[in-house]
């Protein structure tokens, strides 16, 4: 069976992470952008709210309003977050995390958790190779 039928069966696949075309390395280049981070917990600290676009660019310093656009898209296409458009005029468009969103909210708590908690030794690290850098 191919990997792309054994995911349509819903059964998971381990992949080549080190292959460009192992889909579980493209779902982690998605999913592994500082912005969907940034979005999943927005998303995830407003739930079961929805969220209007125009307040979740204001929640995310540094957003640029394509780059929210793009990852809200990729997220909403993945089944990770759903959209609702009010058709109004403006139309005012509402995300919301999905019960898959949510999951991964929760994986990503960990990693940010594994990064406070390891942050001062990352800081070290970096000043010690910075200054054998320097003196190199």
């Amino acid at each position: 069976m191919t990997t792309r039928g054994a995911r349509a069966a819903g059964r998971g696949v381990l992949g080549d992470l080190f292959d460009p075309q192992c889909p579980t390395r493209q779902l982690l280049d998605r999913i592994g952008t500082k912005w969907t981070s940034m979005a999943v917990k927005t998303l995830a600290d407003a739930a079961p709210d929805e969220v209007r676009f125009a307040e979740l660019r204001r929640r995310m310093p540094g957003v640029s309003q394509k780059m929210l656009s793009v990852t809200l898209r990729s997220l909403t296409r993945d089944g990770l977050v759903s959209r609702r458009v009010e058709p109004t005029v403006p139309p005012r468009v509402f995300y919301r995390l999905t019960g898959l969103g949510l999951s991964l909210e929760a994986v990503l708590a960990g990693l940010r958790t594994w990064a406070e908690e390891h942050m001062a030794e990352i800081d070290r690290a970096n000043e010690v190779n910075d200054h054998e850098a320097d003196e190199g």
